[in-house]
């Protein structure tokens, strides 16, 4: 099996390859675009979010998946936000897992992997079944009217001259709702509050 371990920083590649290379055939990548470029040659492919300059890990993972025949990508890093997550997820990736799991692990991981079934770190996948079993976000009144602005296209000046609100209270009230519902983009968030029925366009 063929590994391409995607990472910005030469010490942890150097580190990746050395405790992968006893089960796999590695080959590296330091960014998004060379990851990019070398992904149709493997079958896994470890991907860390943040890659310096150049597009990042979430941008190569839907670049990869697009490919024909695409190697299955797994998320190895330290960032584990819910948006980051779920934007790596949407991007296409099969698993997601923290730097700080055990050799053997990694390892399993990515064998797993790349029969094609999801790998997530025990705290990443505590999160995400709580999310599934526990109710929808709840969001205020106002936080729903500002969804429905932005939906039809307001900029956060119009939506405060709409609501009668400061332009600082509209952002206050964004950041609460893209933390709401895991999103990091104006976009995502009227997304996916119509994909939950939160609004209606």
């Amino acid at each position: 099996m063929r590994v391409l371990v995607v990472d910005d920083h030469p010490v942890v590649r150097f580190g990746l390859v050395g405790l992968l290379s006893r089960d796999f055939e590695v080959v590296e990548a330091a960014t998004g675009e060379e990851s990019v470029t070398r992904a149709s040659t493997v079958d896994v492919v470890l991907m860390d979010l943040q890659l310096g300059k150049g597009i990042d890990g979430v941008e190569a993972t839907r670049r990869i998946r697009a490919l024909e025949n695409p190697p299955q990508v797994v998320v190895l890093t330290t960032y584990d936000s819910d948006a980051d997550i779920v934007r790596a997820v949407e991007a296409g990736a099969i698993g997601y897992l923290l730097k700080d799991c055990g050799p053997e692990d990694l390892a399993e991981a990515v064998r797993t992997a790349s029969t094609g079934q999801t790998v997530l770190s025990p705290d990443i996948a505590q999160r995400l079944l709580r999310q599934v079993r526990g109710p929808a976000p709840k969001l205020s009144k106002r936080e729903v009217q500002i969804l429905e602005h932005l939906a039809r296209g307001l900029s956060n000046r119009e939506i405060a001259k709409e609501l009668f609100i400061s332009e600082a209270t509209v952002k206050t009230h964004l950041v609460r709702i893209f933390v709401k519902l895991g999103v990091e983009t104006r976009t995502a968030a009227v997304t996916t509050a119509v994909e939950r029925k939160l609004i209606r366009l």
